[in-house]
């Protein structure tokens, strides 16, 4: 086992102090992450917006006896921590970097790298589950992919793995080298070449070069021939490849056909000659594109044909990051099941434990599969991961974890998931923040049905399916180059914004736009790398633009003389103007231009991206003369522009009304706003368009009400006849508008149109339900397919957005695929 004074020698740092030769085991560089402070060792990296030095004192009190550092005294060091191993580096990055790629020295198994702009975690995923059956397999845990998370990852690389798949991500040039040293891999996937994170690089021909640094010693690198910059560049450095194509007819694996029938996609393909034919269990472009990757690989390995549907068949869906939701009796589970690696558990428990205030923390965990370890060595580690983030409550579930119970305290076992569910009791679980985290085969899905399945209230569900239907819907109507920037401001229209930002980002959007800062900060620290227009920027919060890289849309003189006043001389900055044609809310208009002109050519650091405008009755026939006025106004302003800045920019006018009545006018981007959540703001092609959001809520008591008695305040709602009336557990509170009380607004009950009796309260309102079977816990439909946000909006005398955008931020989102 590698000791204190090895660790010295790896990475050559400058030992400031040695007590004792202590094992290096655990690799911490997040302070909030110490799970198991012996053999632990701190690396206290200095980033851009945060250093890991000022947490030394906080570690040493709680154990940590080894750090890694970049800054102090000696003798300072010595006395603030006199019982500590430290070790001076010039940079603790590049030393953990170091110490990662010596690990990975140690080991002569095959490594299969993986990069690309898209599809990398996904691909990562399915090849662990596609290769288990022949391997002992060891990956990078959920996308760990960066300059930190790649030697974190390698770390796990242990004597009894067969096969290491770890993926590399990139947004720069030079980054790349740094990863190949660590992960060293002997087989190569390039799975995508888009536009994630074109910002840092000049082009799409450096990005590929830059990445494919990553391959530059592999025996074999799998590929798709159709990205002809990526092939042409493999080619040109002579790496050995296996290539895959739906145009090359010439590659290794040469795809015939794909058709779509039901849930699955027909692969028909010629390899070596033979022609055969398969089925995938997806349908959407992108997973059946990630597929064909790991089809290629297994063709390699020649794994038999009937072996290889068998495997396909039993791909799932990658959750790609932990979510955590409401539960019955005042719990919140985290959801993590079909993903039970030792890594991807420490993870799970790393976000256990960031949530200390809502009571006790339990486990809910399978047999730990295909882990590489011994039985008992396995799991004594998940017993050491419990005790170590103060799991309370242990709920095992499987014959080999339920072996080693004597592990565990307060701990109880169950063989099977069946055997769980018949003993379950919500009674028994109550303020716990719940984790569950299973093997696909234990199919803890129905755990978190039965912990979910009680909850009453207010939800609303969003259909992402339906959601890609309307996308795919307007991207039918875009002429080829087009691009596509979507609108995910005000929470995305009600419906959730980094779930659907991630979506998007999953089909491969152009652009996001938000209306505030704090809107694309959030999405940024959910994970979505795509490019994000703020719409409404305030001068306060400009260096959260830079720190976050968003894209401020400027529509003034005042507010660009402010934003230039913050910048940095050395740095790009990317902005968008808006011009006003005729709106007259926001944007420069033609006398503005010398002015701003003049200001953009003293800061040459400034770089237009787009710009454009707003059509104000996009929507309506009436107003087509004045749309064309401003289409053909903001034509005119946008080429003078372009000519005056000396060189091309992003031009865009149409929204989603826009999309649909002018098509010749798309330019270079088109605006999708409400008609990817289902709402054609025309009318005239509602029919094409999937609703994506239902609003649910709940019956909370039945009441028999005799004629003449009145329901609510104000005494608004009176009786005619002896009536049946249903309290359901939403109000104005949860956006549902006070317009709909006494008889305006419906819900549906057993499919049936119940009117409203008396006022909408803040937390619930009344319907009438006379004649109906209804009883407490049955569910209202408030707005969905059979009662549209279309008509309910009519019905008080305003527009679908208002309605979708006021749901209230205490509803609860379900996210949910058909």
């Amino acid at each position: 086992m590698l000791d204190f004074q090895q660790l010295q020698n790896i990475i050559n740092g400058k030992a400031l102090q040695v007590v004792q030769p202590l094992p290096v085991v655990h690799l911490l560089t997040d302070s909030r992450k110490l799970s198991q402070p012996a053999g632990s060792v701190f690396f206290a990296i200095n980033g851009k917006y945060n250093d890991g030095h000022k947490y030394l004192p906080q570690l040493y009190a709680q154990g940590v006896r080894q750090f890694a550092v970049e800054q102090g005294e000696a003798a300072t060091l010595a006395q603030q921590f006199p019982e500590a191993n430290i070790l001076q580096v010039p940079d603790s990055l590049e030393a953990l970097q170091q110490l990662a790629a010596w690990h990975r020295a140690q080991f002569q198994v095959p490594v299969i790298g993986i990069t690309g702009s898209n599809g990398k975690t996904i691909v990562k995923e399915w090849l662990s589950q596609l290769l288990s059956p022949d391997e002992l397999v060891v990956k990078s845990p959920r996308s760990y992919n960066s300059q930190l998370g790649v030697p974190l990852s390698v770390w796990q690389l242990q004597p009894n793995h067969t096969l290491g798949i770890f993926e590399a991500g990139i947004s720069q040039p030079g980054e790349m080298e740094n990863l190949q040293r660590i992960i060293q891999p002997t087989i190569g996937i390039f799975t995508t070449i888009g536009s994630a994170h074109d910002e840092g690089f000049v082009s799409t021909k450096q990005k590929v070069d830059e990445k494919l640094k990553l391959f530059t010693a592999v025996e074999l690198l799998f590929y798709c021939a159709d990205y002809e910059l990526l092939h042409a560049a493999v080619q040109a450095q002579g790496i050995k490849s296996f290539t895959w194509s739906h145009n090359r007819k010439e590659a290794d694996l040469y795809i015939n056909a794909t058709n779509v029938a039901g849930h699955k996609t027909i692969v028909v393909y010629t390899y070596q000659g033979q022609k055969q034919r398969l089925a995938i269990p997806f349908t959407d472009e992108a997973s059946i594109e990630n597929a064909l990757h790991c089809l290629a690989v297994l063709l390699y390995r020649r794994v038999p044909l009937s072996e290889i549907q068998g495997r396909l068949d039993r791909l799932h869906p990658v959750a790609m990051r932990l979510e955590m939701k409401e539960a019955i009796n005042g719990c919140y589970l985290i959801d993590d099941t079909y993903n039970n690696d030792l890594a991807g558990l420490s993870i799970a428990l790393d976000l256990q434990a960031s949530q200390p205030q809502r009571g006790q923390h339990t486990l809910i965990l399978s047999d730990v599969l295909e882990s590489g370890l011994p039985e008992a060595e396995l799991y004594l580690k998940v017993a050491e991961l419990v005790q170590a983030h103060k799991v309370q409550r242990v709920v095992g579930i499987g014959s080999t974890i339920s072996k080693y119970s004597h592990l565990f305290s307060k701990a109880e076992f169950y063989t099977s998931t069946a055997d769980f569910l018949q003993a379950f009791d919500p009674a028994d679980f109550r303020n716990e923040v719940i984790l569950v985290k299973g093997a696909r085969v234990f199919e803890f899905e129905k755990i978190v049905q039965a912990f979910q399945q009680k909850v009453h209230g207010t939800v609303l569900e969003v259909n992402l399916d339906a959601l890609v239907h309307n996308l795919n819907y307007y991207r039918s109507k875009l002429k080829p180059g087009t691009k596509l920037m979507v609108m995910v401001k005000a929470f995305a229209y009600g419906s959730g914004s980094s779930e659907i930002a991630n979506l998007l980002q999953f089909h491969r959007v152009d652009y996001l736009a938000v209306a505030y800062v704090d809107e694309g900060v959030a999405l940024r620290e959910n994970g979505i790398t795509l490019p994000i227009m703020v719409m409404n920027p305030s001068p306060d919060s400009f260096v959260k633009l830079r720190q976050y890289n968003l894209e401020p849309e400027i529509y003034s003189l005042e507010q660009l003389q402010a934003f230039v006043s913050v910048l940095e001389p050395e740095a790009r900055y990317k902005i968008h103007l808006k011009l006003d044609t005729g709106m007259h809310r926001l944007g420069f208009e033609k006398e503005n231009f010398e002015a701003l002109f003049e200001l953009l050519a003293q800061h040459p650091q400034v770089q237009v991206v787009s710009a454009f405008s707003h059509l104000a009755g996009a929507d309506e026939v009436v107003h087509n003369d004045f749309s064309q006025q401003q289409i053909a106004s903001f034509t005119s302003m946008a080429t003078a522009l372009e000519e005056r800045l000396k060189y091309k920019i992003i031009k865009h006018i149409l929204n989603s009304a826009g999309i649909v009545r002018f098509p010749a006018h798309q330019l270079d981007m088109v605006r999708l706003g409400i008609g990817l959540y289902g709402v054609e703001a025309t009318g005239a092609e509602q029919e094409a368009l999937r609703p994506v959001s239902t609003l649910k809520t709940t019956v909370s008591q039945v009441k028999s009400i005799k004629q003449g008695e009145t329901v609510g305040y104000s005494r608004r709602g009176i009786a005619s006849t002896d009536r049946t009336t249903a309290t359901i557990a939403i109000g104005y509170a949860d956006g549902y508008d006070r317009r709909f009380s006494n008889g305006v607004g419906h819900v549906l009950l057993h499919g049936q149109r119940c009117p409203l009796i008396g006022n909408v309260c803040m937390d619930m309102c009344m319907v009438d339900v006379t004649g109906l079977n209804v009883k407490a816990g049955d569910t209202a439909i408030v707005f969905g397919p059979q009662l549209t946000l279309v008509e309910l909006a009519k019905s008080i005398g305003t527009i679908p957005y208002e309605l979708l955008t006021n749901v209230s931020m205490r509803v609860k989102r379900v996210f949910y695929a058909e």
